[in-house]
């Protein structure tokens, strides 16, 4: 279950690409999931771009009246593009002041589909989780099957010895975003 953060607001850090991706639901569900996300009365905490995914999610949040908090380290600021509409942008140093912020101003963290990038982060946060350092849920929202590869990566590492069996549920997956925020305790 999600704990009120700052200022009583509760808030989701989501992970996700800076472009579209091949296929138009892969945007569709990021504009929903902000969308979702406001609805519930939630924050949306996220890596500040203005392009691709990251855009959608704070798009959609902000067009249904949600607050949107972007952090972006400095040497992304022209790279991804800063989005100019958020509530707050926080431009840190380097990429780890950027996870270490979006994990202390986050109750979840959910991961819709990206690249390198979007693994590295959601990865982290549930090695964080596994280590205990918080105990906030970790959801894939597996858009159009996206994230199979991943799920069959986890059992893969149970199977191997890797991964405690115990620990393969660090990492919930979602068919959707009303699912995801279902799965949060939204």
């Amino acid at each position: 279950m999600m704990k009120v953060q700052e200022n009583g607001k509760r808030r989701v850090a989501v992970f996700c690409a800076s472009s579209d991706g091949a296929n138009p639901a892969y945007r569709a569900e990021a504009v929903l999931l902000g969308r979702l996300i406001a609805e519930a009365g939630l924050g949306l905490v996220y890596g500040g771009g203005s392009f691709g995914l990251m855009g959608a999610v704070a798009n959609g949040a902000l067009e249904a009246g949600g607050e949107v908090i972007g952090i972006l380290p400095q040497l992304l600021v022209e790279k991804e593009v800063a989005h100019k509409g958020l509530t707050k942008l926080h431009i840190v140093d380097t990429m780890h002041e950027r996870k270490a912020l979006l994990s202390t101003l986050s109750c979840a963290f959910l991961a819709l589909p990206g690249g390198y990038g979007t693994v590295d982060e959601m990865i982290e946060a549930t090695t964080w989780n596994q280590l205990r350092i918080h105990h906030k849920p970790c959801v894939l929202i597996n858009t159009l099957g996206y994230w199979n590869p991943m799920i069959d990566w986890v059992q893969q590492a149970v199977n191997a010895g890797f991964v405690r069996a115990a620990n393969q549920s660090l990492i919930q997956v979602a068919k959707d975003s009303a699912e995801a925020l279902r799965l949060i305790g939204a």
